[in-house]
């Protein structure tokens, strides 16, 4: 959706009553005014804040104008909008229908969720059994003579394996040298 028709969409929530101040209108129109790249020129910032005409005029006023002038500028008064007015940028009818999710778009969150739905104990559980094969295969190769380095590495696990754990497997690898 352009920005264009979405704040033609826009248009009836903003200059209904009470939903801007005079104050949030001043301010959005002197940052269309002031900030680069200049939207409103002086002339037109000075008309839209004319005191003498009320507020939803002038609000109306604006908001065609900006509509005649193309995209970029109703995307500038929407970031406008947002720095000045942020909840009621929020509660604009076209951000309730971008919010909206397409019943065709797959939702990422949920997708992740059901690759994933196993959990951490299955993934410590499944890279524990890797581990412990892999450790199992290196010690039991009889091409390898590195036992000592093994038993440093087990020697240095307390934390990591529990400690009857470890007792046995230095067992082992006592037996195994010594053969």
């Amino acid at each position: 959706q352009s920005y264009c028709h979405r704040l033609q969409h826009d248009m009836y929530f903003l200059t209904s009553t009470s939903r801007l101040n005079e104050q949030v209108v001043d301010k959005i129109i002197l940052q269309l005014n002031r900030v680069y790249p200049q939207i409103l020129t002086n002339e037109e910032a000075e008309k839209f804040r004319n005191p003498k005409a009320s507020l939803h005029t002038r609000l109306s006023d604006l908001l065609k104008h900006l509509q005649k002038k193309g995209d970029r500028h109703c995307q500038e008064f929407y970031r406008a909008l947002q720095m000045n007015a942020e909840q009621l940028f929020n509660d604009l009818p076209s951000r309730k229908i971008l919010k909206t999710p397409d019943p065709t778009e797959i939702d990422t969150d949920k997708e992740q969720y059901m690759l994933n739905d196993r959990g951490p104990v299955f993934f410590l559980a499944c890279f524990s059994v890797a581990a412990g094969l892999a450790l199992f295969w290196y010690c039991c190769n009889s091409e390898t003579q590195v036992t000592g380095r093994a038993r440093r590495i087990l020697g240095f696990s307390p934390i990591i394996i529990g400690r009857h754990v470890r007792n046995i497997c230095m067992l082992y690898l006592e037996d195994v040298s010594r053969n």
